[in-house]
């Protein structure tokens, strides 16, 4: 920690959930202006469209088009819906969908000085309420985060329409989110951090407890596309209390607080074409997996075994076989994992072979 005094400033998000939560459209975003342009996926468009319509047909806003974001969270879309007649006349944005349309419509929103406000219609990332922006090439591959400043001005929660929504996308948010407890408490160890980094990592607990308390009642809710306490619970901590830590983790535009191992993980099978692993898999899928080797690495068998328990209980990953992984394909993916920027940041340097014993004990444990 820097022992002088800095000014800074720090906005967190704001939010409505749930059935009626667009109903507060009209008292939350008619202060900035009477003009507005969705910016989303085709199926979450369609989604919330209806919804959305009457929304801000009672909050005598206009919607002047809806806008496909290109389907790539990617500076080539940015740059096209920038020229959009409907984007230059529109008071603000509304960004509709998961985590690359949200992402797409906040950088935009960015880009044309407008205000925006996510709509997120699944609970799969904190995308919309973070303030930052994943951006990728057109191919797919990752291109690096766009820093914003400030998250969208409202997010509003239709839990009506999450739960609608394929449960799989739910199901991987899970593993993305607990993720951020163990990578940011195993990142910040023996660091005396700042007020915003300790706030940060603090936070985070609520990014596992709510999911092992409630993750399993919540899966079957979902699945049955009832919208209960349990549900909300967990849709909570997936957008809003991840987004928080997120932001109070990067609020000086670094990562070492906020990712690690499990990303590591993701982040190196994801240069191995042949394993198609965005292809096939879920970001938070994958990622909840390598929360099981960051445990093991770090000699944490008491949490590694109620984590075990947790994936077997809502079927996420428990071996690189869930994954599309055989056991023999472990050896030629660790070089590239210790190569990731994502450990740069550690209370320890973590080695090759620390990976290949958590592995081999992971193997003898499933």
């Amino acid at each position: 920690m820097e022992a002088s005094m800095q000014n800074y400033s720090i906005s967190l998000p704001s939010w409505t959930i749930g059935e009626q939560a667009l109903d507060s459209i009209g008292r939350i975003c008619r202060p900035y202006g009477i003009k507005t342009v969705v910016i989303g996926g085709h199926l979450s468009t369609a989604a919330i469209q209806q919804k959305l319509e009457a929304a801000t047909a009672k909050a005598h806003i206009a919607i002047l088009d809806f806008l496909y974001y290109g389907g790539e969270a990617s500076e080539e879309n940015i740059e096209r819906l920038s020229g959009h007649l409907s984007v230059l006349d529109a008071d603000m944005i509304f960004a509709v969908g998961g985590g690359k349309a949200l992402d797409t419509g906040k950088a935009l929103g960015a880009r044309m000085h407008k205000p925006v406000f996510t709509f997120p219609t699944i609970a799969s990332t904190c995308a919309a309420t973070t303030a930052v922006s994943i951006l990728y090439h057109p191919d797919g591959s990752f291109a690096g985060p766009c820093f914003l400043g400030a998250p969208a001005i409202h997010t509003f929660i239709d839990t009506e329409i999450i739960a609608s929504a394929p449960p799989r996308y739910l199901w991987a948010g899970l593993g993305d989110t607990y993720a951020k407890y163990f990578e940011s408490v195993m990142s910040s160890r023996n660091d005396e951090l700042n007020h915003y980094h300790a706030l940060g990592v603090n936070t985070s607990r609520n990014c596992l407890e709510p999911l092992l308390q409630y993750g399993q009642a919540a899966m079957e809710d979902h699945k049955a596309k009832r919208v209960t306490p349990e549900l909300e619970q967990v849709i909570l901590s997936i957008i809003v209390t991840t987004g928080i830590a997120s932001i109070l983790l990067t609020a000086d535009r670094i990562i070492d607080y906020n990712t690690g191992l499990a990303h590591a993980i993701f982040y190196a099978l994801t240069t191995f074409p042949e394993f198609e692993i965005e292809k096939d898999h879920l970001h938070g899928e994958v990622v909840g997996f390598g929360v099981l080797i960051l445990l093991l690495v770090d000699h944490n068998m008491e949490m590694f075994e109620t984590l075990f328990r947790f994936n077997r209980s809502v079927s996420l990953p428990v071996s690189p076989e869930d994954i599309g992984i055989s056991w023999s394909d472990i050896p030629r993916i660790l070089p590239t994992v210790v190569k990731m920027h994502d450990i740069d940041h550690n209370p320890y340097p973590i080695t090759e072979s620390m990976l290949d014993d958590a592995f081999d004990r992971l193997e003898k444990y499933t």
